[in-house]
């Protein structure tokens, strides 16, 4: 389908502030309808550098999504994906996450908000959506203090009673427990824990440690990384002198996930069992890494669409569309996408045919239950958690991620 791409203004002012940010307001050029009725889902997620292996499919699920919206939209609309990218220098950044979610707030033709891709970037943008009401469903989000507890209390002060921050994953409660099953599993006794210190990975690492604890498993150490780091020789030769069987990371590829592995080679550990969250779950590990990557195990906080039934209508529409395969949330994209335009539209017949407001549509999506989509039958619990999560394992054999395992959290 050809596309009509407009540059927004969003790009021209990101440019003067000396951002790398980068934006798209994508539609569909068959269909009819004035700028006072276009409806933009703006897109939030890291599109440049190391994370863009995530990203860029994660943004494809939602413009498939909204291509197949605009095949039927309502009389007189037309629905268009707004994208801007967070990470800077390569890497995903809190504070640019928030400048772009005011961007989105700004213009009120944005209705719905997909993403971010990392929970620290989340952290920043939650307040920001709270306060404006807008509709915000992330596909790949999973520290729990994003939805649960006192945390998330403080991330909504504006609107205590008016949730307007979802997920379609499973959260690091599960996946931090579901990563210590693994390795129990996999007779592993003895765990070297190094995390990337920031919301996800120490989150996802602190959960692992409780449960293989829990699990009758030995922690050795768990070590925290700093920004920017790029050698890790001491840090590894304090862990092989240790003795571990395993080495879990709570991270993310480019804040250390892929060179640690790398280098575990280098200390002569290279033999031994590497395991992870989904912040390794991308090409650009297995770039990195190398063939150090081979060995290695990582979980999704999503399903594997080909085992999926329901799935396959995506699958092949996406492969058409991308000449692709899906990547690890681009599923979840689609769907958060599909749930978000469902509410729209809504609103819009309850508002009489007219452009409804933000606080409906959130009302709508808060709603959600029994959703057909290519991940499964999606709904929301009162925090805005999904009502189905599930985790997939992956391990990486001959430089490749192969299902491995799916785990029902």
């Amino acid at each position: 389908m050809r596309l009509a791409r407009v540059a927004s203004a969003a790009l021209s002012l990101a440019l003067l502030w000396g951002c790398t940010s980068s934006s798209t307001t994508t539609q569909s050029s068959t269909t009819a309808g004035s700028a006072a009725n276009i409806i933009k889902i703006g897109v939030e997620l890291p599109l440049s550098g190391g994370d863009a292996s995530n990203g860029i499919p994660t943004d494809n699920g939602v413009k498939l999504a909204v291509d197949e919206a605009n095949k039927t939209a309502p009389a007189g609309f037309t629905f268009a994906v707004y994208d801007l990218d967070d990470a800077v220098q390569g890497t995903h950044d809190p504070a640019l996450g928030a400048q772009n979610t005011k961007t989105f707030i700004a213009d009120a033709a944005v209705l719905g908000m997909v993403g971010p891709f990392n929970s620290n970037v989340a952290k920043a943008e939650i307040p920001l959506t709270n306060d404006a009401q807008l509709t915000q469903i992330s596909p790949s989000n999973t520290n729990p203090g994003l939805t649960k507890g006192d945390d998330a209390k403080k991330l909504r002060t504006s609107h205590p009673d008016v949730n307007s921050y979802f997920r379609v994953c499973a959260t690091d409660d599960k996946q931090g427990a579901g990563d210590a099953a693994l390795a129990k599993q996999l007779g592993l006794k003895k765990a070297f824990i190094v995390d990337d210190n920031e919301t996800y990975g120490k989150g996802l690492a602190d959960v692992f440690e409780a449960q293989f604890k829990k699990n009758g498993g030995a922690v050795l150490g768990h070590e925290h990384l700093t920004a920017g780091q790029k050698d890790f020789k001491a840090l590894l030769t304090k862990a092989r002198s240790l003795g571990p069987d395993v080495v879990y990371y709570g991270g993310t590829t480019v804040t250390g996930g892929g060179n640690l592995r790398k280098q575990m080679g280098d200390a002569g550990m290279g033999a031994i069992p590497y395991v992870g969250g989904d912040g390794i779950s991308d090409d650009e590990f297995l770039k990195t890494a190398g063939a150090l990557a081979n060995g290695s195990y990582y979980t999704v906080a999503a399903p594997e669409v080909s085992k999926i039934q329901t799935a396959k209508d995506f699958i092949a529409a996406y492969k058409a569309k991308y000449n692709s395969d899906v990547g690890p949330y681009s599923a979840n994209a689609y769907t958060a996408a599909k749930i978000e335009i469902a509410a729209i539209e809504k609103a819009i017949s309850e508002n009489g045919g007219k452009m409804p407001s933000r606080l409906d549509v959130t009302k709508n999506v808060a709603a959600t239950k029994n959703f057909d989509s290519p991940i499964g039958t999606v709904g929301f619990d009162l925090n805005g958690d999904t009502t189905a999560p599930i985790l997939t394992v992956y391990k990486i054999v001959n430089g490749k991620a192969q299902f491995f395992q799916t785990l029902k959290s």
